[in-house]
């Protein structure tokens, strides 16, 4: 099955829209885990240090009154430390650790004991102190009391540095945490770009490709290059259009090759007739039919003129016409391109002489042999360097040169001429176009002198262009592969 455009967009954006979820997720699953983390050092590991910190004091109060009540024998001291004791009861049974810190459940379960222990001691010995006990028993339960207190500190600061350490190990999470999450970032960041750079690559090469296929053939359209060869297989969009264009290629061909025929069979029909015409003119002019009169052969000259233009119209197209068809045989054979420079600016001496133009020729160097048929090269000069004399005005300048080239020869025709606008340097080489666009020169020529030439050029392996600026004059420039 084959993707459609807004397929293929559609597939380019939901790669990245699932890149940004799939990042979102893990930043959520990441935020998640430093909420909890964070949660659990302030409500748990700050709660249970300020806890074992009360632990401390009331511990170390309770010491204190014991040994008041011990000195003094006053029941105000113990019951003083009764209070305390159910302080104290109180506050380690509120304390709840991390479930997370088995060390310190075990410390807790330890100062538990201990302070039940301590606690029991206590209360014998305010036993023996209303019973009237001896002072040893007395010093004895003391020394067992004092082991008992230091082994509930000793155990609180265990439980304080079991809490501290464990919000110490949970910091250092949260700074891998934070360190994944932006290695995860930077990872994401630079598959975001590939993925970008890949999804652009895939339209280009699935949209732009083909978009830029239809503007070439548009182009060569636009060119005269009727041939229906653009295969586009997607996106069916675009297939379709291409399978349009190949059709209209097809009828456009069918059309120029109906207006070759019809000019073909059109100047055929003429030829003869004209033919006919000038055997006429000639024979009236020799007084085949008897004496004229000097009105008569002016008139016939002038007749005799326009008949020469028509035939040589029509041999033009029919010229043309063949090359087009690819009818038209070429003697190729190596041959200099020098003396048919130098023959035809001598055929366009007259012309040259009578506008006083400035002829410059720079054919100085060495040139290669061209394998051309030097009947054809010779027509294609004609037709260049008449339309650049025609267009030059009276004491204007014509520069012909030719050099070396890439193994070949390149010939350029330069004149001084009113120039060709810019969008029609094209189209000057198309049939019945007219070189000069500026309307107070009059049409001096049919418009096939440059297309016949570019025929000739073309069917020779060259090329030919044309380079001008309105007001600067025009150059012509061909090339032949030697």
């Amino acid at each position: 099955m084959k993707l459609t455009i807004f397929s293929r967009v559609l597939i380019g954006y939901l790669a990245l829209i699932l890149l940004v979820m799939a990042m979102g997720a893990y930043t959520f699953y990441q935020m998640t885990q430093i909420n909890q983390v964070t949660e659990s050092i302030l409500t748990f590991n700050n709660q249970m240090i300020d806890l074992s910190e009360k632990l401390l004091d009331l511990i170390y109060s309770q010491v204190r009154y014991e040994k008041k009540f011990i000195i003094s024998k006053d029941d105000i001291f113990y019951e003083e430390f009764l209070r305390l004791q159910n302080d104290f009861d109180q506050t380690l049974n509120g304390m709840t650790p991390p479930e997370d810190v088995p060390q310190a459940v075990l410390h807790l379960k330890n100062i538990k004991d201990l302070s039940q222990n301590y606690q029991a001691l206590v209360h014998e010995e305010a036993g023996h102190i209303k019973a009237g006990t001896p002072d040893a028993h007395l010093s004895f339960n003391q020394m067992k009391q004092e082991e008992a207190t230091r082994s509930i500190v000793e155990e609180i600061e265990k439980l304080k540095a079991t809490i501290r350490q464990d919000s110490t190990d949970k910091i250092k999470m949260l700074y891998a945490i934070g360190i994944e999450l932006r290695q995860m970032g930077l990872v994401m960041v630079g598959a975001f770009i590939l993925i970008g750079i890949l999804v652009s690559l895939f339209i280009k090469q699935s949209i732009a490709i083909p978009v830029s296929l239809l503007k070439k053939k548009t182009k060569e359209i636009g060119q005269g290059n009727f041939k229906g060869d653009l295969h586009l297989s997607s996106p069916p969009e675009l297939a379709e259009l291409a399978g349009a264009f190949n059709l209209m290629c097809n009828r456009l061909n069918d059309l120029d090759k109906m207006k070759s025929d019809f000019f073909s069979f059109i100047t055929h029909e003429l030829r003869s007739p004209l033919s006919t015409i000038k055997l006429g003119m000639d024979l009236l002019r020799d007084g085949a039919e008897g004496p004229i009169t000097k009105g008569q052969k002016e008139l016939l000259s002038g007749i005799e003129k326009e008949s020469l233009r028509l035939i040589g119209l029509v041999n033009s197209i029919l010229d043309l016409s063949k090359m087009e068809a690819g009818m038209m045989s070429f003697d190729l054979r190596p041959q200099p391109i020098a003396p048919l420079i130098d023959q035809t600016l001598k055929e366009l001496g007259l012309l040259i002489d009578s506008k006083k133009i400035k002829l410059e020729i720079m054919v100085t160097e060495r040139l290669p042999m061209i394998k051309m048929d030097s009947e054809r090269i010779l027509q294609a000069l004609r037709n260049i360097v008449g339309n650049a004399v025609k267009f030059t005005p009276e004491g204007g300048h014509v520069k012909v040169s030719a050099r070396s080239a890439d193994h070949g020869v390149e010939v350029s025709i330069t004149d001084t001429g009113p120039g060709i606008p810019k969008e029609h340097l094209v189209t000057i080489f198309e049939k019945f176009q007219q070189a000069v666009t500026d309307k107070t020169v009059p049409n001096q020529g049919t418009g096939l002198g440059l297309a016949i030439a570019k025929q000739i050029i073309t069917h020779h392996g060259g090329k030919i262009w044309a380079i001008s600026q309105i007001g600067h004059g025009s150059m012509f420039v061909f090339f032949l592969p030697a």
